[in-house]
């Protein structure tokens, strides 16, 4: 037995509009003088987009969804996989080392969706390092087999996911793990990924759920962050 049906949402869960905010920060989180142009923490948090910004259903998250230990936490079939379900599970996209980083987490309340988005410091090169290894998933990872800690066995399929053009480069990616729930059901966890580099910063979105994923929520969170952190960044040096 899996995790896989602790979030089934109902099929008819309904859908919001996702309408694009400003991309300025909040004024209560304006980002601070920088002694030089390297991203400071407080840069980080203020070019973070929230719940407030992608709206209903969005609220904060109320803690990691059963999903992640209980179906990320997998050994994949083939060993050129597993850096995907390690990076997944870690959720560090661009390693556990890039900082500085500012994090936050979203739940979408009508279909049980979570959505973690980070804004993180890294070399530029390093960045389209990680661009170019998630662009070959689709081919390397297309589809594979991992198994669980509790012996579950799930068929995983990754393809592209198409992200606005934000940022000066991006690759999105959307995994498909599919196992069984407690009665014998199919039951599928949806994973769309995003990882983008905005001038010598570093983006990266996860949402994902059992039920209904919206894809225009992450997108939106691509196309408004990346613009976030281009604003920040150019108060940020104007200040300097």
């Amino acid at each position: 037995a899996t995790a896989c049906s602790a979030l089934s949402t109902p099929p008819t869960a309904p859908q919001p509009t996702i309408t694009l905010p400003s991309s300025a920060p909040p004024s209560s989180a304006k980002a601070s003088a920088a002694p030089s142009s390297a991203l400071t923490e407080a840069m980080a948090r203020a070019a973070l987009v929230t719940d407030a910004d992608l709206g209903e259903p969005w609220k904060p998250t109320q803690g990691v969804a059963t999903w992640h230990d209980g179906v990320l936490k997998a050994k994949a079939d083939r060993r050129g996989c597993q850096r995907l379900l390690d990076a997944l599970y870690a959720d560090e996209l661009f390693g556990a080392d890039a900082r500085p980083r500012a994090v936050v987490g979203m739940d979408d309340e009508w279909n049980a969706a979570q959505m973690r988005y980070q804004v993180l410091a890294r070399p530029p090169a390093e960045i389209d390092k990680t661009l170019a290894w998630l662009k070959s998933m689709p081919k390397k990872c297309a589809q594979f087999a991992a198994t669980t800690t509790t012996g579950a066995v799930l068929g995983v399929q990754v393809g592209v996911l198409p992200l606005p053009e934000a940022g000066d480069a991006r690759q999105g990616l959307r995994v498909l793990l599919t196992g069984q729930s407690p009665d014998g059901a199919p039951s599928t966890l949806t994973l769309d990924v995003a990882a983008l580099r905005v001038g010598e910063d570093a983006i990266s979105v996860t949402n994902g759920g059992f039920g209904d994923v919206q894809t225009e929520a992450t997108q939106a969170a691509v196309q408004l962050g990346a613009d976030r952190l281009t604003e920040v960044r150019r108060q940020g040096r104007v200040q300097v």
